[in-house]
């Protein structure tokens, strides 16, 4: 299997931080939590290496690419809370790199993954910094909204299917309501994401935000 290529790497956002070090770039991170340009940096960056230790222990490249994504997630949780200048006792000179190949590790010996055709995971239409904040921006939602954006998004539902579903769990709703609810939805979404995220992965110009 062949490493992907992401085109983010190439984006000038993200290519102004290539020159910051690994722990500079965590500092950024950390301090800076409404950007989403200092992970994605850190995912170019480290990409290869992940996605390399992955692909060898996947049973089929659709497996190595969800896997791969939700190694991502998991490293985006636990960067918030990496302190490498107080390591703890065992992890002295631990660095970015090697701390990434060790949870890279636990994720492949403990991520169950569900078969090839049960997972809807594209890594080509979704890159995994993209899937964090989208995951972090739908969180942020009202519970009726992200209930049917992600009815639509993952299950492809229609706007009547979506309303008789819910109309059986009691909330009173027709298919137009859910056009309008979807509409507010998407809106929503799209605001909650970094203004940074925007401009990398859906080509909106910063200067608009």
């Amino acid at each position: 299997m062949q490493i992907p290529q992401f085109p983010e790497t190439n984006h000038p956002l993200v290519k102004s931080l290539f020159h910051h070090s690994d722990q500079e770039l965590l500092d950024l991170f950390q301090h800076h939590p409404d950007d989403g340009k200092y992970f994605t940096v850190i995912f170019c960056r480290y990409s290869p290496i992940v996605y390399t230790l992955i692909q060898h222990s996947a049973r089929s490249p659709v497996q190595a690419e969800y896997l791969f994504a939700l190694t991502w997630r998991h490293i985006y949780y636990e960067l918030g809370g990496l302190d490498l200048n107080n390591p703890l006792p065992g992890q002295e000179g631990m660095t970015l790199q090697n701390w990434l190949i060790n949870i890279t590790a636990v994720c492949i010996n403990e991520i169950q993954l569900p078969p090839t055709e049960a997972i809807h995971y594209s890594l080509q239409t979704t890159s995994p910094p993209f899937w964090c904040y989208v995951e972090q921006a739908l969180d942020q939602l009202p519970p009726i909204l992200r209930l049917i954006v992600l009815m639509a998004q993952t299950f492809h539902w229609s706007e009547t299917r979506i309303a008789a579903y819910l109309q059986a769990e009691g909330e009173k709703i027709t298919p137009a309501e859910v056009a309008n609810f979807l509409q507010e939805g998407y809106r929503m979404l799209e605001d909650k994401l970094p203004a940074d995220i925007r401009a990398i992965y859906l080509r909106e110009d910063l200067v608009k935000s």
